[in-house]
């Protein structure tokens, strides 16, 4: 299909709980979206059928556009005489649960964790890792097996040409859990073998009576070499001809569509890489949804993605609450409470997923727990986010041994473009409180750029990237990436006068001016979205650190948004005061500042809710369902 010929595209997401859709249409000489439509996801009982969402959804848009879409018998319209149509209809889906998968391997910190970075870039949710040292006797292993019920196992280990001993009892344990598929009763669940080449004979002589087996290239062929390209590719395919293809109405989704369904994960880190590589910059990307956090990130040419299955907003607030503790979360409120509140508050939430907050004092926490909740997935990323690399050990003056190793990559002094998305960042009352939320939870350093996702398009773009990455790239610029800004954040000491730098910035219009970076402080220059200003940043002190090292200046071009360049002086470390009359202080200083919320109405909380001595001084006064969190 030719692009000058493509005038219309359809995408929907079939996601866990909505399937949406959108239209782009091409305008003029660019392409644009249209319009969009949700409806409920319908592969639960009664309908069990996803075609019945996907086409309400449809039929929605057609309600928005005023022509058809679908005929009568609910088939795609293709552009032909006096009929419009669409040219092209692509889809993601992460109904059922998405894709979920166990990985397996030799060392759980190496051929094991490779398997888990492959699976997580495929946009697997990964329910379990097993490893021949992660503890676990094989008799506890074979239950986990068993019990998890995943729709892909995968396994590696060895380099090719080592030993296959443990792989054989790798295979063994699955062979004896014999895990049962989610869907479909007489289909044989996929497991994709890419370890040592050596023992493919063996793994497929074990597996291949209960389990269909696929063989692709190893993930570790080398010490020093990490290949998981292969492998996600076979995941990409089993998952949606093969799994998705016995899920309720699969089948017609599958013949709709012009190129191969994605998982919604996998779709929004396609179009990660793809504007990291268009743009040739770092960006780190995060998915905050009600169950799940997923994060993606590309530096030095590398893709990770990670899933926090247990970091949401609804369906996994108490979770929140657990990893991250109360005073973790109490830190960012700017009045006074105690812990039986928000424990009450965040039960009710459990109890309740879908409602959202309808008071300020209501989003001011949820906010809260949506910093802890992007910290907490940010920590589990980086921890992942790493490229292998062989290092040469010397011994003596004759002996020598290469050791491999997987190098730490996130860097955030050189993160170019931090992009958020989910209900909580996409659809803050204000996007200020989206800039905060991604600066206190991501705390970048230097120069960078803020956006979020206006209205979650971003996986519907991630599937047509692989087929149309220039179109995918246009839309996401001009109708789904909502410019933030940029936060300019110098990392050091401050000098005895509080000044951590200089910053002399020239307007758009020549208007030339110079604002300090104060300790502790935060700023904000107006600057349009579209606008961009040329700024040099100059460290105070030799131990400042801006991007070009410590007490080097750096001359960068600033992109404005709607919230406009904010100078951020609070250090990294973010550091809070203990105190909660000091910390109410600071946080109070910092929203306004930014205008973040109304003050008049923050300001009425703190009548309302003053900070208590009892609370101060630990005291032992609780309630409500504070208990329930805390045994």
């Amino acid at each position: 299909m030719e692009e000058r010929k493509i005038e219309s595209i359809l995408a929907t997401d079939v996601g866990s709980t909505t399937t949406k859709a959108i239209l782009i249409e091409k305008r003029g000489d660019e392409y644009r979206l249209v319009t969009r439509g949700e409806m409920p996801t319908t592969v639960e009982a009664p309908w069990e059928n996803v075609m019945v969402g996907v086409k309400k959804a449809v039929r929605r848009v057609e309600e928005l556009i005023d022509r058809p879409i679908l005929d009568e018998s609910g088939t795609l319209i293709r552009p032909k005489e006096g009929q419009k149509g669409v040219d092209m209809y692509v889809s993601t889906s992460s109904a059922g649960g998405g894709l979920q998968m166990m990985v397996a391997g030799l060392v759980k910190t190496i051929s094991a964790s490779s398997a888990h970075r492959a699976a997580l870039g495929a946009g697997a949710v990964v329910l379990d890792v097993i490893s021949v040292d992660d503890g676990r006797s094989q008799s506890e292993q074979i239950t986990r097996i068993t019990e998890l019920r995943p729709d892909i196992i995968l396994v590696s280990g060895g380099v090719d040409g080592g030993s296959v001993a443990y792989l054989a009892l790798i295979a063994e344990i699955i062979k004896q859990a014999n895990p049962q598929p989610r869907f479909g009763a007489t289909y044989k669940l996929p497991l994709i073998y890419a370890g040592n080449k050596d023992a493919q004979d063996i793994v497929t002589a074990i597996c291949g009576q209960t389990m269909d087996v696929h063989l692709v290239d190893n993930l570790r062929p080398r010490h020093d070499i990490e290949n998981l390209g292969p492998a996600r590719e076979a995941i990409h395919d089993l998952f949606m001809n093969h799994v998705m293809a016995q899920a309720p109405g699969y089948g017609d989704l599958m013949e709709l569509v012009d190129t191969t369904i994605m998982p919604t994960p996998g779709a929004v880190g396609k179009l990660v890489m793809v504007l990291a590589e268009q743009h040739n910059e770092s960006i780190i990307g995060v998915d905050i949804g009600g169950a799940t956090t997923d994060v993606f990130s590309n530096f030095e040419d590398t893709f990770t993605r990670t899933v926090s299955a247990n970091l949401g907003m609804s369906y996994s607030i108490c979770n929140v609450l657990e990893e991250a503790g109360f005073d973790n979360i109490l830190r960012w409120v700017p009045f006074g409470m105690d812990q039986s509140q928000i424990s009450d508050w965040i039960a009710n939430k459990m109890v309740r997923p879908t409602t959202i907050p309808q008071t300020l004092y209501h989003l001011v926490i949820e906010q809260s727990l949506a910093r802890e909740a992007l910290r907490l997935s940010f920590e589990h990323h980086k921890s992942l986010a790493k490229k292998v690399e062989e290092e040469v050990v010397q011994f003596g003056r004759e002996s020598r041994v290469a050791k491999a190793s997987g190098r730490d990559i996130i860097d955030m002094m050189h993160l170019d473009m931090l992009v958020g998305s989910g209900g909580v960042l996409s659809h803050a009352p204000r996007r200020e409180q989206a800039a905060l939320m991604l600066i206190d939870a991501f705390q970048p350093e230097g120069v960078t750029q803020l956006a979020v996702d206006s209205i979650f398009m971003m996986p519907h773009l991630g599937v047509l990237s692989s087929v149309y990455p220039e179109i995918a790239a246009e839309v996401f610029e001009k109708d789904c990436l909502v410019r933030l800004g940029t936060v300019v954040a110098p990392v050091g000491p401050p000098s005895r006068s509080g000044i951590l730098a200089s910053v002399h910035i020239t307007m758009p219009d020549g208007q030339v001016s110079e604002h300090k970076i104060m300790s502790d402080e935060i700023k904000v220059i107006p600057l349009g979205v579209g606008e961009t200003a040329s700024c040099k940043i100059q460290p105070h002190g030799g131990r400042i650190n801006v991007g070009a090292g410590r007490g080097s200046a750096v001359e960068k071009q600033l992109h404005g948004g709607l919230v406009g360049i904010i100078l951020d002086g609070r250090g990294r470390p973010i550091e809070i005061p203990e105190s909660e009359v000091e910390r109410i202080s600071k946080l109070t200083s910092w929203f306004e500042a930014v205008n973040a919320y109304p003050m008049d109405l923050i300001r009425d909380l703190q009548e309302r809710y003053p900070v208590k001595e009892e609370d101060t001084k630990g005291g032992e006064k609780r309630g409500g369902l504070f208990s329930l969190f805390t045994r």
